[in-house]
């Protein structure tokens, strides 16, 4: 339980909605989360805390512990991944470092004992039982279909992506030293019992992944032992480290994250380009040229006031405008977020149903997955007016669940392959309206789409239907 100076919340046993779950992974245990929607699955996962005093007291600034006692949460979490289906999964090629790392904390360092190639059930075993070694399990949501519903719509939810990591330790080890994260950390304890010490951030909602030494992280703040149904949040940079008590064969935990790189200062970095970009069109200060061999000189002091008086400007153009763009952001999320969940047996995304016509009544499908954007295009760069602007449709519908989170590395899309999925549809500007009508309307006829003339209207309306973005009732 919670040392004193440490305030963290207990709960009790919670009732939680029913529904049936696809037959991969539930050997007919009841789902303990909502799927109707993205906030009802949060509101779910975080049950019985009020989602609204989830992000006024605990986001990003204190921990939440959720014990919830409760058989058939228990059960349902640990359906999503166990210890016994390392076996088949090891049938499928895993790849040490790619699919799973091996590793024991000793002396206060992390020691990875991964061998080479592809993983062996039987070694596995042995470096569990006889090592004490965690088995840390990369993006499971791939193999295991629950998972994949979970975080996708996590990802419509936080509008970020959702990534996890299954660590399963055997009795009296511990897989990781004392560290920090990057990322917003929600875990789910899904068999055994964890022993767990948080402590006081070194670097509040830090930026990167550090271990920090036991003599420089004082006492925890809060120490407890998580059980199957329990869930525990907490923010980025908060210090954690976590064992498998003796007397407890072995732990199995899911750490679902978010939130990297999701920051303010993320933000500015990505949408300042555009900003200057849209300016300098308007504003002949940002025009003008910098200083001569500026580029040369160390001391920069009488160039800072210049600039900072062109950052104002820059801040009274942003209060005037309507749009503010988020590119490579907006981009990074479209092209690596997880496809919608329809379930292992269901087809690939494919157009069906009728064509659309100009009489046609159409509406959006996956709505979460879609996004108009609104950005330079690039290809017309050399233009004398300048880039003309573009609106960009951009679905993750067809992106990949096997490569979610892991890299692009051994992805063998091509370089032009990327960067047509990372743009989606492009349409001139003047279609941006229409596609406004059709993202904010449960339905539209295509003849009233705001375009000039139905040979318009209905290729719209087809671009989008070949991408299975609508449907045709």
């Amino acid at each position: 339980m919670p040392k004193k100076g440490g305030k963290i919340a207990d709960v009790a046993q919670e009732s939680q909605a029913q529904c049936k779950r696809p037959k991969l992974d539930t050997a007919g245990s009841p789902s303990a989360l909502s799927f109707e929607s993205p906030d009802s699955l949060f509101r779910s996962l975080i049950s019985p805390i009020e989602e609204e005093v989830f992000f006024r007291e605990y986001w990003e600034q204190k921990p939440l512990l959720v014990q919830r006692n409760d058989a058939l949460v228990a059960a349902y979490y640990q359906s999503l991944f166990q210890l016994a289906h390392l076996k088949e999964l090891c049938s499928q090629g895993l790849c040490y470092g790619r699919d799973l790392n091996v590793c024991r904390c000793v002396n206060g360092k992390k020691k990875v004992l991964n061998k080479e190639g592809r993983v062996n059930y039987m070694q596995l075993k042995k470096d569990f039982d006889q090592k004490k070694a965690t088995i840390q399990f990369h993006q499971p949501q791939r193999f295991k279909e629950e998972l994949w519903k979970i975080q996708e719509k996590l990802e419509c939810y936080f509008g970020s992506l959702v990534g996890s990591n299954v660590y399963i330790t055997p009795q009296g080890s511990q897989g990781l030293p004392p560290h920090y994260d990057d990322v917003e950390v929600f875990i789910l304890q899904l068999e055994g019992e964890k022993h767990w010490r948080l402590y006081k951030p070194t670097v509040p909602l830090a930026r990167e992944y550090n271990v920090e030494p036991e003599d420089r992280i004082g006492s925890p703040t809060h120490e407890f032992i998580l059980k199957p149904g329990d869930l525990l949040y907490f923010p980025r940079g908060t210090i954690h480290q976590a064992d498998t008590p003796q007397g407890i064969s072995y732990s199995t935990h899911v750490t679902i994250s978010t939130y990297q790189n999701n920051s303010w200062g993320d933000f500015l970095l990505d949408a300042i380009p555009g900003l200057v970009f849209d300016a300098a069109k308007e504003d002949v200060a940002l025009r003008r040229s910098i200083p001569r061999q500026l580029l040369m000189q160390v001391d920069t002091a009488d160039c800072t006031k210049r600039l900072s008086s062109l950052l104002r400007r820059l801040a009274d153009s942003l209060e005037n405008s309507r749009d503010l763009r988020s590119s490579d952001m907006k981009k990074d999320f479209i092209m690596h977020r997880l496809p919608p969940c329809l379930g292992c047996d269901s087809d690939p995304l494919t157009p069906g149903g009728k064509l659309p016509k100009i009489d046609s009544k159409i509406r959006l499908q996956f709505r979460d997955h879609a996004i108009i954007t609104v950005e330079p295009d690039q290809e017309n760069a050399v233009s004398i007016r300048g880039p003309p602007c573009m609106a960009g449709v951009g679905s993750g519908s067809h992106n990949r669940r096997e490569t979610h989170m892991m890299g692009t590395e051994d992805d063998p899309a091509s370089e032009d392959g990327l960067t047509q999925q990372t743009h989606g549809l492009r349409f001139p500007l003047s279609h941006l309206d229409a596609l406004k009508q059709i993202w904010s309307s449960s339905t539209v006829n295509v003849k009233e789409l705001n375009l000039t003339s139905d040979e318009e209207k209905e290729n719209l309306a087809l671009s989008l239907w070949t991408e299975c973005l609508i449907e045709v009732l």
